[in-house]
């Protein structure tokens, strides 16, 4: 059911920004569906950044890669790259001028202050402060240096950071997705926000354009919640300078995505990447669907579900707090009943760019007699496929050239023995009798021939005619796959497996 005029809001404006660095991940993928899907059920709008300004970790391959994935999973934005908007640009790196000249409002108002500690005295200190029971965060070592003090790091060659100063009080807020929060001034230290050869932080950038954008709402991962504090302070000192003009963002992390040992999904993870599943042959809405209830749900007894229908359910409210379990195996339950609600049609538009990959088809996709076959086998294996990917295997048997075909090993060697040459040659005997070559005719003579004829139970008089035939044990349904490949072909792999049988 679509929201109604009166349930909307176009004031939310949300932000995804990820940074350009290594494969699009699927925690990524999350953070990216729970903020495009919150944006479209208010009539809000989606901005699109790319925070791209550690340029030793960024790369445009890694940025094309997440353009593109965001197309493939079929997200719109209303602002960022390809699209534009009124605060161009949406690339952090193209935004420069912009942090250096909010960093030096920050350091003439005394918000932000130079630090110059050196990595060895920060770490001497920290260590100190653990050894004695104290938090160990940044101690204000920097925090009031007199003019002398400065001249004396300035002799020594000292390059600084740029520190903000938090405020000495206690930092409150209502998150979203966990309630109200507090943090105590002692567990939120200064904090860094440029670095010392001028290169603005994530702790800057991020805030400034969110203030900038004008963003009500910022929907992240539970990894930066103790950020957060840090982040509001910032705000607070943004306004005061008149740089944010709206109100502070409400904040809500999402639940971590845990990975096998219950440890956090990380990057390194070979089920994180989003490529993997792409490559796989998920269905996008199958794999959004699944990522969905990683922390939300549309209702407790329906786990397959649109994304029309999770924008127009969407509540930040029902999104858990509680850290989300990825479970490849319901990923991929998931996405097999989605494959299986597809339209004939659909499923076989979708099924082309695997065998095309796979050179079963031709570049520029599959000739009219190829699609005609494809349309007549893909009823056959929709109901079987998980993924996909998987009709190579499943149907490649039919479009290969028959010099091309060849058995799966492991099934061959297992399967076409010696005792399979009675059941080959007396499947050969009652094909070539056939007059017609239509499934029922095809069942009916073999099993006359194996099952009545050789008392042989039909799965053990089958299977040596599904390798011999498709080249695996595992395959579309015997009958209709000798229909489609033909009287011909099927008899020529008849007798190459018989062959292969009698050594």
């Amino acid at each position: 059911m679509a929201n109604t005029a009166s349930e909307l809001d176009p004031t939310v404006r949300v932000r995804f920004c990820p940074s350009p660095t290594g494969n699009p991940h699927v925690g990524l993928v999350r953070t990216a569906l729970f903020n495009w899907a919150f944006a479209r059920h208010n009539g809000g709008t989606l901005v699109f950044r790319i925070e791209d300004t550690d340029a030793a970790r960024d790369s445009e391959d890694s940025y094309n890669q997440l353009l593109d994935a965001m197309r493939w999973l079929g997200f719109d934005w209303d602002e960022g790259p390809e699209v534009g908007g009124p605060y161009e640009p949406y690339r952090q790196s193209q935004r420069m001028d912009i942090y250096a000249d909010v960093a030096a409002k920050l350091l003439e108002s005394g918000h932000a202050y130079h630090c110059y500690c050196s990595t060895e005295e920060l770490d001497a200190r920290r260590e100190a402060a653990r050894a004695a029971g104290r938090p160990s965060g940044y101690d204000g070592h920097c925090r009031g240096l007199s003019a002398e003090q400065i001249a004396a790091y300035q002799a020594e060659g000292r390059k600084p950071i740029v520190r903000f100063r938090m405020p000495d009080a206690p930092i409150t807020f209502t998150d979203l997705v966990r309630g109200e929060l507090t943090f105590t001034p002692e567990n939120v230290p200064d904090y860094g926000i440029v670095r010392a050869n001028g290169a603005p932080l994530y702790t800057l950038v991020n805030p400034v354009d969110d203030a900038l954008m004008g963003i009500t709402h910022v929907l992240r991962g539970e990894d930066l919640l103790s950020s957060t504090p840090r982040q509001i302070a910032l705000y607070g000192a943004l306004a005061e300078l008149g740089i944010a003009t709206g109100p502070t963002p409400q904040f809500g992390h999402l639940p971590y995505v845990m990975g096998e040992g219950n440890k956090k999904l990380s990057k390194r993870d070979p089920q994180a990447s989003l490529n993997l599943y792409r490559e796989r042959g998920f269905l996008p809405e199958g794999l959004l669907n699944y990522l969905a209830l990683l922390g939300w749900s549309l209702a407790e007894d329906r786990d397959r579900f649109s994304m029309a229908e999770m924008v127009a359910a969407f509540d930040l409210a029902k999104v858990n707090s509680n850290p989300a379990r990825f479970d490849l195996k319901k990923a991929e339950a998931i996405n097999a009943e989605h494959l299986r609600a597809l339209a004939p049609a659909e499923f076989v538009r979708r099924l082309i760019p695997f065998l095309t990959a796979a050179g079963l088809f031709a570049a520029e996709g599959p000739t009219d007699a190829q699609l005609d076959l494809l349309i007549a086998a893909a009823p056959l294996t929709q109901e079987r496929m998980v993924v996909l990917g998987e009709v190579v295997g499943m149907l490649g048997f039919l479009f290969v050239a028959p010099e091309d075909f060849a058995l799966d090993p492991a099934d061959a060697e297992k399967v076409l023995t010696p005792d399979a040459a009675p059941v080959l040659q007396a499947s050969i005997d009652a094909l070539e009798a056939l007059e017609g070559f239509d499934p029922d005719d095809i069942q009916a003579a073999l099993r006359a021939a194996l099952v009545d004829g050789l008392g042989i139970k039909p799965k053990f008089a089958f299977t040596p005619l599904r390798v011999a035939v498709t080249g695996r044990r595992v395959s579309p349904p015997l009958f209709e796959s000798m229909e489609l490949l033909g009287r011909e072909e099927t008899l020529r792999r008849l007798r190459a497996a018989l062959e292969r049988a009698r050594g």
